[in-house]
């Protein structure tokens, strides 16, 4: 019997959030070599985010071992002489990235071979380019969902003097699904109606004046059109974070509304929500782009005006901009393809899969080197000595990336009285973010 060619490769995926980590477990799969056997072990970084066992759930994503970190403790594990991972993906936000970037080159300095780390976006890039991108140098990767994305990644780096030879063009690790042609008004089972879903975001817009004019234009297609189920579908319960603050859950705006018996929320994997959607409408959720992979028709809506503090400027030529009375009338949008194609999305028969294959083969060479050369991140306190003190700070970090005093241990667990406390200032900061600093913003409008 022949030997088997399957190599095991270990990867550990570091994320803050249930969206990242999302992003970054299906990413370490996507671009992981062919007959790869892999062993994921996820890390969560500790913080407002930090998923719970629900989201968990929800986002569907199994590792074989799961557990709650802090940096200092992700990067004593990773620098430990007998750790054991070829390939790390840092799914957090810039700073952390930046942050953990710096830690690891400290905790590797002198060894003759390394893990490889890999860093990129969850979503939509529409906001913060040059300093998100920047923040993210220095991995071996920086992955770019599309076309477009990659373009804009290396001018910025070039544009700075970095180098820019780690940009690597993927596709977002999630599209998938049924095409819509198969779930067409022609095509559904007898009974399912006409299914319109808002896809919310918990920062997008902020106030509850747009907010709640949101909810209430949805309401109202609910009422206009009682032959369709209209879906309000939420990202997180009261209580919980996501990837942003959500300061005005739905959940409580919907309370002092009277939506009709057609009118519903819901949650769960937005994967299973577009099975059963006929129209997509959102400000500016990546989830319009995994309804326009599936050809589902989409709108991103242009009531609140079409503006960078939306993110909905992203869509631009995408012919999906379009405003509430439009849909109420029964417009349905038509994508232009070009802008699609540059997304990386609506990929023609097995072109969504190939998409992968750059990021795999340069995975597949810098793994078989003899070594990967020291990580270099732009920022150094040379470079930036009045900002990334600060940011390696935020994470109990030197300006040499080596750990400060007092940094928690890694090697047991937490004393009761520090997860009491934890629980508690998890529970304190949450009650702030959507309970007292609205009624403070509020008073300050006053």
């Amino acid at each position: 019997m022949p030997a088997s060619t399957t190599k095991s490769l270990r990867v550990a995926v570091l994320a803050d959030s249930d969206t990242r980590w999302k992003w970054g477990s299906l990413t370490a799969n996507r671009i992981s070599p062919a007959e790869s056997d892999i062993r994921l072990d996820g890390f969560l970084l500790r913080g407002r985010a930090t998923p719970t066992p629900r989201q968990l759930e929800e986002v569907g994503v199994r590792a074989d071992s799961l557990r709650e970190v802090t940096a200092v403790e992700f990067l004593r594990e990773l620098g430990k002489e007998d750790s054991v991972y070829d390939v790390v993906v840092l799914a957090l936000v810039g700073g952390a990235v930046q942050a953990v970037l710096h830690g690891l080159s400290r905790a590797w300095e002198g060894r003759a071979k390394r893990p490889l780390v890999v860093t990129g976006y969850v979503g939509v890039v529409y906001e913060k380019l040059a300093d998100g991108l920047l923040l993210r140098h220095g991995a071996d990767l920086v992955l770019a969902n599309s076309r477009q994305d990659a373009d804009r990644f290396r001018a910025v780096y070039e544009g700075v003097g970095a180098d820019a030879g780690s940009v690597t063009e993927v596709a977002l690790p999630f599209l998938g699904g049924a095409a819509y042609t198969e779930n067409d008004p022609s095509a559904r089972q007898a009974g399912r109606p006409y299914t319109v879903v808002f896809a919310a975001q918990p920062s997008v817009p902020e106030s509850r004046k747009d907010r709640t004019y949101l909810l209430d234009r949805l309401i109202g297609h609910a009422r206009l059109h009682p032959d369709r189920e209209v879906l309000l579908k939420l990202r997180s319960r009261p209580g919980e974070h996501t990837t942003h603050i959500e300061e005005l859950p739905y959940q409580k705006l919907v309370q002092k509304a009277d939506p009709p018996a057609n009118f519903r929320l819901v949650y769960g994997h937005m994967g299973e929500v577009l099975d059963r959607t006929d129209l997509l409408v959102t400000i500016s959720s990546t989830a319009a782009l995994e309804s326009l992979h599936r050809r589902i028709p989409t709108v991103v809506l242009s009531d609140l005006g079409v503006r960078e503090a939306l993110g909905n400027h992203h869509f631009v030529g995408s012919g999906c901009l379009a405003s509430w009375d439009q849909l109420d009338a029964g417009h349905r949008p038509v994508p232009d393809a070009r802008w699609v194609a540059r997304q990386g999305v609506a990929a023609e028969g097995g072109a969504y899969e190939t998409a992968f294959d750059t990021a795999r083969t340069r995975i597949t060479g810098l793994l078989a080197a003899d070594g990967l050369p020291p990580l270099a991140p732009y920022y150094t306190p040379v470079t930036a000595p009045g900002y990334l003190p600060g940011i390696l700070a935020r994470h109990h970090l030197g300006p040499d990336g080596s750990p400060l005093p007092g940094a928690p241990a890694a090697d047991r667990e937490p004393s009761p009285v520090r997860q009491f406390v934890r629980k508690a200032a998890r529970g304190a900061y949450r009650h702030g973010v959507q309970r007292v600093a609205p009624v403070i913003r509020r008073m300050g409008e006053l």
